[in-house]
């Protein structure tokens, strides 16, 4: 699209570093993965426990996998959504993700759940408890904004953590949270962020997931004024689901990778209240991406 934008992150990468970690962790799994049933989806997961990668946010390394299409926006727009503090799959659609459609929708123990309000509803997942976390005495805590406020004051106390993990609620939503801690930390003027994943659904999802982690250090640098260092993403338990296989087998991994993309950030958004309001999906741009074809993975509710 055309776009006044500065670049924010630099020039091309011509060997991504971050398609070569997330290509790695599928073919350890292929390797070393044991075979888990999953009760929740009544699949067989191929597992491994617990895998560490990097993004360089610094040096604008945007961790967009080249081996397969990857939708972008879709993931950035679902990141926007949280950060508003949605609880409806009609408003994820309003600003450009399909995402939370099927969770919202299809799941059955959720459809039958008396806190389900009605179509689309999602109940207390995600963005809710990052922006209302609810105490016992009634009151709630708006975790985004503390972070926000203390790093725009240059304040790291150890516990800028947005957390989406709340065991007393579960029940409250469609879906227990998969990436459910971010960690911000600064160190002098650069910020530095630690995104922590219980479970992740590697052919489909962690695409995603990266270019979530990603966005959310340079957005939360940006509108804090800082610059932003590296993301740290902890995935515990990776896997790939029985009827993934052989497409993750048979076509991606004999892909050749391609160069890495830029990511754009429009330099007018400058507050919590922006992203809040005036935001879209027409602020952010990717430049030069290139990728082999998608692939219909199957995906579990």
């Amino acid at each position: 699209m055309a776009s006044s934008f500065e670049a924010i992150f630099f020039k091309p990468i011509l060997e991504s570093m971050t398609v070569k970690q997330y290509l790695d962790l599928c073919q350890r799994i292929v390797d070393e993965g044991h075979w888990i049933e999953n009760e929740r989806t009544g699949k067989r997961c191929l597992t491994v426990i617990n895998a560490d990668l990097a993004y360089d946010v610094a040096n604008g390394e945007f961790p967009l996998v080249t081996t397969r299409k990857s939708f972008w926006k879709s993931a950035v727009a679902e990141m926007i959504g949280y950060i508003r503090g949605y609880d409806n799959a009609e408003d994820f659609r309003k600003i450009g993700t399909k995402t939370w459609d099927a969770n919202a929708n299809l799941n059955d123990v959720w459809l039958n759940s008396a806190h389900r309000k009605g179509e689309d509803d999602m109940g207390r997942v995600y963005g809710v408890q990052g922006r209302s976390w609810a105490k016992p005495n009634g009151e709630f805590v708006d975790q985004l904004k503390k972070i926000i406020d203390d790093l725009s004051a240059g304040i790291d106390d150890r516990g800028e953590i947005l957390n989406f993990y709340n065991p007393g609620e579960f029940d409250m939503g469609c879906l227990r949270p998969c990436m459910y801690s971010h960690h911000f930390s600064l160190l002098g003027d650069t910020l530095y962020l630690n995104s922590t994943q219980r479970s992740c659904d590697v052919p489909l999802g962690l695409n995603f997931n990266m270019v979530q982690v990603y966005f959310l250090l340079a957005i939360v640098a940006q509108i804090t004024g800082h610059k932003a260092g590296k993301a740290y993403h902890k995935i515990v338990n990776g896997h790939i689901y029985e009827d993934q296989l052989e497409l993750m087998k048979e076509v991606q991994l004999k892909r050749e990778p391609l160069k890495a993309p830029i990511f754009k950030i429009n330099p007018k958004i400058k507050s919590l209240e922006d992203l809040e309001t005036w935001v879209t999906m027409d602020d952010f741009e990717v430049i030069g991406y290139e990728s082999h074809e998608a692939i219909k993975y199957p995906f579990s509710v």
